[in-house]
């Protein structure tokens, strides 16, 4: 069964509970790099300390984090990117990530 414009393809469970989160996280380290900077910097530095010295840059991490997990419209956002790649993928044959890459001069 075909999808028309109007209405979304069919989306598998694990699409919707796995890839599609799997997205989400990570666009949201990068929308959240300078708390993610920060923390890995404090765990480099505190070596195995790091879980009582980095508690503060840990915490401030996870709000931000959690912030884009629950949000419905950044939700819908990766899903509507993650269906785009899924249509591309089944219209060329050649994954998103591999898109990018130059083809061979000898072919």
């Amino acid at each position: 069964m075909e999808a028309t414009k109007a209405e979304e393809p069919f989306l598998r469970h694990v699409e919707k509970d796995v890839l599609i989160p799997k997205m989400m996280r990570e666009k949201a380290k990068v929308l959240c790099v300078e708390k993610v900077t920060a923390f890995n910097h404090c765990c480099k530095e505190s070596g195995f300390l790091m879980v009582l010295k980095c508690r503060d840059e840990n915490a401030a991490l996870k709000e931000c984090l959690t912030v884009h997990y629950k949000d419905p419209a950044f939700f819908e956002e990766c899903k509507q990117e993650y269906i785009k790649e899924k249509l591309e993928f089944q219209t060329t044959g050649v994954a998103a990530k591999n898109r990018s890459q130059k083809l061979p001069a000898s072919m």
